[in-house]
């Protein structure tokens, strides 16, 4: 049985020699005394893989209460895997990997521990075995859990998963990060000099190049075809999450005890801090006309802006879709996943309960981002009216689409009726609405409206300002906007309202008439 107590014992042994120059081992006569030899033990293990028995030595034991002590170790050991064969033959590799490296026998415990987490017995485990197990554990929502898969196998497998994991320093983090740093340089260099390259290969002139040009072109594409392809840089935020996921798993290795310090908590990075949001001024529009340049990866409207926007949007299928985050600040995934059960248009509020979730395309329904993001919302009567409108609208494309597909199932066609997914913004037919089809839809609206560019994103920006313009504060504009926390509001909006502020002070000066000549008017003499 592989529990079964097997053969051992220790034995008393020295390296004198006899007269034909043969170690006596424990022949020898002097053996009887205490201060001669010294003491050997020896027990066997489970088989090998390959069926081969296999047996524990060591000797050099001083004292035999020591080899006793060590025996009793690797005996409780061996008792550990009951009637597990494939347990006793993992035991048996650990105490021969042991005997070869001469390493100290571990106590039964911490093997029990590893044998209990499924972890490699002689704590041999690198980052990249680590992450594997970590994962596959993981109860994250599902697009967080891919976050942390695509960290894992872009980044982290590469870079430190051949680090064993109780050996992992802040160094070696550090060091990774450092080389990620160097690689951006390297691709900012090849896309620039790829850059370079696709002008070499444009013919600006009017008319067909000439043969001479047509065969310098032809070997500029062959260059152009031998570059890299433009690659993505990976920014301060992005090394930030990166470093979130190596910390996240190795706290999970602190939990199963496998190791005892988190290296990846003490290196230094970039803030990554997330950006401030900017107003299209006209002075900012300007500046962007001429060069293409925006002042802030958050670009915001003013609600002059807003209001062209919603003029031209009217026109589209999905007006009342904008007009909601453009007032109240839902998220894509949250506007797309809203249900008209949550929607009381009587009270004038709206219940975010849902969401609509992509994953390389493939959409699916989950809970809120966070539970601070499910929440009731106000509505104003405005935004009641617009989606009353979408209603009657809605409704009036299920009728024609079922009256098409009774047609159509008249002359042998098979077209299912209108679906009742019972969300308030959906396909023709009734079904889900991709959300890249809503940004798609926001893109080609800004375009026909000559507006400044911004993101579907930025247009729930946009909201923060119509509130504090409305009288909000940062109070209101966290409730609304269902930011987990004051602060967040702050980072994001202090400047933006800023410069609200200042127009709004300029409109409070104009409101009053004055008889007086203009006092910014110059002095004369």
């Amino acid at each position: 049985m592989p529990g079964a107590r097997r053969a051992g014992g220790i034995a008393k042994r020295c390296e004198c020699r006899g007269p034909n120059s043969k170690r006596l081992g424990t022949k020898c006569p002097q053996l009887s005394k205490r201060s001669h030899g010294n003491y050997e033990i020896h027990q066997e293990l489970p088989v090998g893989e390959s069926g081969t028995r296999r047996r524990f030595r060591r000797s050099g034991y001083a004292k035999v209460t020591d080899a006793q002590s060590d025996i009793d170790r690797i005996r409780a050991l061996l008792d550990l895997a009951g009637d597990d064969e494939d347990t006793a033959r993992r035991i048996g590799d650990l105490l021969m990997a042991v005997m070869t490296e001469r390493k100290p026998i571990p106590e039964s415990t911490e093997v029990q521990r590893r044998l209990g987490s499924g972890v490699p017995l002689d704590n041999a485990m690198t980052i990249g075995q680590w992450l594997d197990t970590w994962i596959e554990s993981k109860k994250t929502k599902r697009r967080t859990t891919n976050s942390y898969r695509s960290h894992i196998r872009v980044h982290l497998k590469p870079g430190v998963g051949h680090y064993r994991l109780d050996r992992l320093n802040v160094a070696h983090v550090q060091a990774f990060f450092d080389a990620i740093d160097d690689q951006n340089e390297v691709i900012a260099a090849e896309n620039a000099a790829r850059r370079e390259q696709e002008a070499q290969c444009k013919w600006g002139k009017n008319g067909r190049p000439s043969a001479t040009e047509s065969a310098r072109l032809a070997a500029e594409r062959e260059k152009l075809n031998a570059m890299p392809p433009y690659r993505h840089i990976t920014g301060p935020a992005t090394k930030q999450r990166i470093r979130a996921t190596l910390r996240a798993a190795l706290n999970g290795a602190i939990r199963r005890q496998h190791i005892t310090f988190n290296a990846a908590q003490w290196v230094e990075l970039d803030s990554g801090k997330r950006p401030k949001a900017v107003l299209w001024t006209d002075q900012h529009v300007e500046h962007w006309r001429k060069t293409g340049e925006k002042p802030s990866a958050v670009m915001v409207w003013t609600p002059t802006q807003i209001g062209a926007f919603l003029d031209e949007a009217e026109s589209s299928r999905l007006y009342a879709f904008f007009h909601l985050i453009a007032f109240r600040g839902l998220r894509r995934g949250e506007g797309v996943g809203q249900d008209w059960v949550n929607v009381d248009l009587e009270r004038k509020s709206i219940t975010i309960a849902k969401e609509i979730i992509v994953d390389n395309w493939e959409v699916f329904e989950d809970d809120p981002k966070t539970d601070g993001s499910a929440a009731s919302i106000a509505l104003d009567s405005v935004n009641i009216a617009v989606l009353r409108e979408h209603r009657v609208r809605q409704l009036a494309e299920r009728d024609a689409w079922n009256a098409k597909a009774a047609k159509e199932r008249a002359e042998g066609k098979d077209v299912p009726d209108w679906t009742d997914s019972g969300k308030v913004f959906g396909e023709p037919d009734g079904t889900w609405l991709h959300p890249e089809q809503v940004s798609d839809e926001f893109r080609r609206v800004c375009r026909r409206a000559g507006l400044p560019p911004i993101n579907l994103r930025d247009l729930r920006h946009c909201a923060a300002t119509l509130i504090h313009a409305g009288g909000g504060d940062l109070h209101a504009i966290k409730e609304t906007l269902r930011h987990s926390g004051i602060q967040l509001a702050s980072d994001t909006y202090t400047s933006l309202l800023q410069e609200v502020d200042q127009e709004i002070a300029e409109k409070a000066a104009a409101l009053v008439p004055r008889a007086r000549r203009d006092v910014a008017a110059p002095v004369t003499e």
